[in-house]
């Protein structure tokens, strides 16, 4: 196949069988349809996906807001009483995702760690701007800390990696915060003009333009750039935080987020972990079950969340 460039051997070949597979549900040009039309695709994409959940217990549930309300899905393991509750925002650039596009990856997280799953359904763009998504990422937190006495890990890919981080720094001070954050390459806000940005600008699946759209359509009018709800990386202050495990793909233009927000933990004297796992793409969560890197990573992903639930720091 013509068109892979210098990821054309690059990538193993079952991953390019789920790039491939992607992008015939999805295509990369989908972005120049109306957003309906997207969201329509993306949900059939994400049906097709769908491997099925564990031996889980799941229940559906609205969490009050602000002139609305926040629909939520609790992921329970059937063993056990669990030991801490992850607190769970989907990706799909704030535009796309629900309940449903990300529901056996937060099955299978309860399930693997033996924790309760809570998944949060925040209000998307273009329909509801910065910072609605932020919002009910806040309320959801604050809900969620009343209802259980179980410590919360904070836990998001992507979009919701952004949004897992936001509610870190806006919740670091208060009286009750969450013991831990787990980030899936997450968009962070950093420099585009170098590291990954550069070297993987037209990577598979996601490039920066893409990126580019989402951050303009999730945008308000006058976005103030160095707003760290909208982008944490813009925080001056990287004190106080959870402990953080921050998981990107190498192929991924928003890499270097990662690197970068490790390091200004470690230099605010926090405790954070950041591994590059080689020869992914953003979004190979999906490809978990057929793409035996996409496995073993997100074998770490759960082995992270298990730890910081206890308390504990192995890396």
């Amino acid at each position: 196949m013509t068109g892979r460039g210098k990821y054309e051997t690059r990538l193993d070949p079952t991953l390019w069988a789920y790039i491939d597979s992607v992008n015939a549900w999805y295509p990369p040009e989908i972005t120049g349809l109306p957003i309906d039309r997207q969201r329509a695709v993306y949900d059939r994409m994400c049906r097709v996906f769908h491997r099925g959940r564990p031996g889980v217990k799941v229940s559906d549930g609205l969490v009050a807001a602000p002139g609305h309300g926040i629909p939520i899905r609790h992921y329970q393991p059937a063993g056990s009483p669990a030991r801490a509750m992850v607190l769970y925002f989907h990706g799909g650039g704030f535009i796309l995702g629900g309940l449903d596009s990300h529901d056996d990856i937060c099955a299978e997280l309860c399930a693997g760690t033996g924790f309760d799953v809570l998944s949060v359904d925040y209000r998307l763009a273009p329909e509801h701007v910065h910072p609605a998504a932020f919002d009910d990422a806040m309320t959801a937190f604050a809900w969620a800390a009343a209802a259980t006495d179980l410590p919360i890990v904070l836990c998001g890919e992507s979009a919701g990696g952004n949004l897992a981080a936001a509610v870190a720094h806006a919740k670091r001070r208060h009286a009750r915060t969450a013991i831990g954050q787990v980030l899936i390459y997450p968009g962070l806000g950093g420099d585009e003009s170098k590291g990954s940005y550069v070297e993987h600008a037209e990577a598979p699946l996601l490039s920066v333009g893409d990126i580019a759209f989402y951050r303009d359509v999730r945008s308000a009018r006058r976005q103030a750039p160095d707003d760290p709800t909208f982008s944490p990386l813009r925080d001056s202050d990287f004190s106080g935080l959870p402990p953080t495990v921050i998981i990107t793909a190498e192929c991924d233009p928003l890499s270097s987020d990662g690197e970068t927000y490790r390091d200004r933990i470690l230099a605010a004297g926090g405790k954070a972990w950041w591994h590059e796992e080689k020869r992914l793409v953003h979004s190979f969560l999906r490809a978990r079950t057929t793409v035996p890197a996409a496995a073993e990573a997100f074998a770490r992903i759960i082995a992270a969340v298990g730890a910081l639930g206890r308390s504990e720091w192995p890396y």
